[in-house]
């Protein structure tokens, strides 16, 4: 039976493009224009997959795919977006969506992520297997260094864990990497992302429910407690947990028993919880928006994973793994990056991080046209960066004392220092060069306008 595609954007010659080639490669396709006529859709049209633009008249992708995973929380969500928006894009794959393609749009990228996205998806449905030892790759930085260290010495007891890092850092493969070299290896390895539960179903994704729980509960269901138990639990983006479910995973925490929603008994468990934040969860804790004494128990030990920017030299040895995979997954034979492109890479800021680089690897990939990756399959904004934003300046003058001409120079030479120090990842010798200055001129300028990094 043909799976069924849903493809959602407001360009009527992409949607009629990808409705065309998707047809003729054995989809069953509707398309909509907008979120509202794709949610109604929806609500009849019970598909396997949506392929929507991130940018639409009423919704943006993230608005649309909090609503789908509501109506239909087993549908798979890949996002189409200009590369500028990768940083949001990021953040869908956050909210559960599988993966993200890039315009200009090509027909074998999005064939081949849409069938990775569809088995990934029924492996998903699937009962859940003790997990298997995954190739894992550090890097050779200092940092990775460290952080393969604590590893190494967190492994073999049963303290709880934080990993804290940005979106895209390799949360989830440190935390792999901790249980797999563990005495609970043989037992499960079970990864919920709390960013991408809607929060009405995140205490059943949890917990489990039994029949009858609630609309919609039609069988009990098992939920990632106890399918962990005796292995380890990984909740990455636990500061999205909504209160009522932070209170009963501190009773899981303190009692090792949980209840499933709608159910009376309690269920003994023996589960290593591992948990992950993008954000700082002791100043989430400070306003109020994390409870201490669930902090607590977790931050039992922390590790803590630098962005890639600020490990450059991890991207040769992260590009040949990504090169690798994609090699496999494309069915080519691109042997390594021309050294032009691997500076280029080294350069650039990498919002989304090793997510982000493993993409740009793909799709390089899939646009190679000898054994080499050159700078032409690279996307333009890492060919050139653009150092320079136009953005609303912040301002020192009040109401009672307008900002004169001095005052308003002074502030987009402070705005421009800032944005070229976070595009170089805060490379104080590649922004004085950017900048056509100095070090030293750099270093007192950043003193004079107060810019502590």
């Amino acid at each position: 039976m043909a799976k069924k595609i849903l493809i959602v954007d407001d360009d009527q010659d992409i949607r009629l493009l990808l409705d065309k080639f998707l047809s003729k490669n054995g989809y069953d396709t509707k398309t909509a224009s907008d979120g509202a006529s794709a949610i109604e859709t929806l609500k009849s049209y019970k598909c396997d997959l949506v392929l929507c633009d991130f940018k639409l008249p009423d919704l943006n992708g993230l608005e649309l795919i909090q609503k789908i995973k509501v109506i239909n929380p087993d549908t798979a969500l890949l996002v189409i977006t200009g590369y500028s928006d990768v940083k949001v894009a990021v953040k869908a794959i956050k909210l559960g969506a599988y993966d993200y393609v890039t315009k200009p749009l090509y027909p074998d990228e999005i064939l081949i992520t849409i069938e990775q996205a569809l088995k990934n998806k029924n492996q998903l449905n699937q009962p859940k297997q003790p997990s298997k030892p995954k190739k894992f790759v550090i890097g050779d930085s200092p940092q990775a260094n460290q952080v393969m260290k604590h590893i190494r010495l967190i492994a073999p007891t049963d303290m709880s864990v934080i990993i804290q890092g940005e979106t895209g850092t390799g949360k989830e493969f440190v935390a792999n990497e901790i249980h797999n070299h563990s005495k609970r290896k043989d037992a499960p390895f079970v990864a919920i992302d709390c960013g991408a539960l809607p929060k009405d179903l995140a205490g059943s994704e949890l917990f489990g429910h039994v029949k009858g729980a609630f609309t919609g509960a039609l069988n009990d269901k098992e939920g990632s407690f106890e399918s962990a138990n005796g292995g380890t639990l990984f909740l990455d983006e636990i500061g999205n947990l909504s209160y009522e479910n932070q209170v009963k995973l501190l009773r899981v925490t303190q009692e090792r028993k949980i209840k499933k929603i709608g159910g009376t008994k309690d269920i003994p468990i023996d589960v290593r919880l591992i948990v992950a934040t993008n954000e700082n969860l002791a100043d989430a804790v400070k306003n109020g928006e994390f409870r201490e004494d669930l902090y607590h128990r977790f931050n039992e030990f922390k590790i803590d994973l630098s962005p890639l920017r600020e490990r450059s030299s991890d991207i040769k040895v992260f590009s040949r793994f990504f090169l690798e995979n994609a090699n496999r997954e494309l069915n080519k034979e691109v042997i390594d990056f021309e050294p032009e492109v691997l500076a280029k890479m080294k350069d650039y800021y990498w919002h989304g991080n090793l997510r982000e680089l493993y993409n740009v690897v793909k799709r390089s990939v899939l646009l190679a046209q000898t054994d080499m990756i050159t700078l032409e399959c690279l996307p333009e904004e890492i060919k050139s960066p653009v150092y320079f934003e136009q953005s609303e300046p912040t301002t020192y003058a009040t109401k009672e004392e307008p900002a004169n001409l001095k005052s308003v120079s002074k502030i987009a030479e402070r705005d421009a220092i800032i944005s070229v120090l976070e595009k170089t990842g805060y490379n104080k010798t590649k922004a004085a060069d950017v900048l056509n200055i100095d070090r030293k001129t750099l270093y007192n300028k950043m003193k004079s306008y107060n810019i502590d990094l």
